[in-house]
């Protein structure tokens, strides 16, 4: 028995009957907008079985069980992150065990310094491109991909775009632009952390055509390609860099600036949600 088929199973034993529709990835600083689902159960990440916790400030370690509007969701509140010391396999568990569990949309949400200068601290981004920056990332079932991702493990940067699912990236566009904004759409470039980009490393990644910068993300998002589950992600700006006049971020501020953006994409969610799964 597989991982994330044990993880599963004990989710479904203390969840009878519930079948999530839409899993969703609440990244750093984003973990309260689970207040808005109407719960069913949750439980500790370190309860779930071969689950991996989170140690950062910001990621509370909840599996939510509920319902978001009238979809039926389960949400991740915080995520573990590679720098801390976790595999890949570990760190995707969770969002297999979703898989298993019967979703058919993934939703991630993350935290992300912006490189673009177009953009603005509290933005919220649609990521319609991945560089994988992320070394031993790779896709064992899908050879296409394989060749994608070791290439860019391999020090030449490709953008990756079959993961992020037209479709739902023009829902969010409409969705948004119903509650009276717009999203602008990027390059998420993933690195592996834990530090922050130097003025250097900005300067380059910006040439290499990258529009923010993080730390998360591409694991889940190739694990649900992988699986054929379509995927929507959002980046929350929380600084832009400006490498000629350098100023200095810490994990306070990125968390400040994420909270300020869930008025703005919590809403955006549930709109999705009552539109496409009522």
């Amino acid at each position: 028995m597989t991982a994330e088929r044990d993880a599963a199973d004990w989710i479904r034993s203390h969840a009878p009957g519930f079948t999530p529709r839409v899993g969703i990835i609440l990244g750093s600083g984003l973990g309260a907008a689970a207040q808005s689902i109407a719960q069913v159960s949750s439980f500790r990440y370190q309860d779930i079985p071969g689950f991996p916790r989170s140690y950062v400030s910001g990621h509370a370690g909840q599996l939510i069980l509920g319902h978001l509007q009238s979809a039926p969701v389960i949400a991740m509140q915080g995520r573990a992150h590679l720098y801390e010391g976790w595999s890949v396999e570990q760190a995707t568990l969770p969002v297999r065990t979703m898989i298993e569990l019967g979703i058919s949309l993934l939703i991630v949400s993350n935290a992300s310094g912006g490189i673009n200068l177009r953009f603005r601290s509290g933005q919220t981004v649609l990521i319609d491109h991945h560089l994988n920056w992320m070394n031993g990332i790779r896709s064992p079932r899908n050879p296409a991909l394989v060749a994608v991702e070791a290439r860019s493990v391999m020090g030449v940067p490709v953008r990756t775009s079959c993961i992020y699912d037209p479709l739902w990236l023009g829902r969010a566009e409409k969705a948004a632009i119903e509650l009276g904004f717009s999203l602008s759409r990027g390059t998420y470039l993933a690195t592996l952390g834990p530090n922050y980009e130097t003025r250097a490393e900005y300067r380059a990644f910006a040439r290499m055509g990258a529009d923010m910068v993080g730390m998360s993300t591409v694991p889940e998002t190739i694990v649900a390609s992988q699986h054929g589950i379509p995927t929507l992600a959002f980046s929350v700006i929380t600084n832009v860099a400006r490498p000629d006049a350098p100023t200095r971020t810490d994990h306070h501020e990125v968390l400040e600036w994420s909270q300020i953006a869930q008025s703005q994409l919590v809403p955006l969610i549930e709109r999705l949600m009552v539109q496409y799964f009522s």
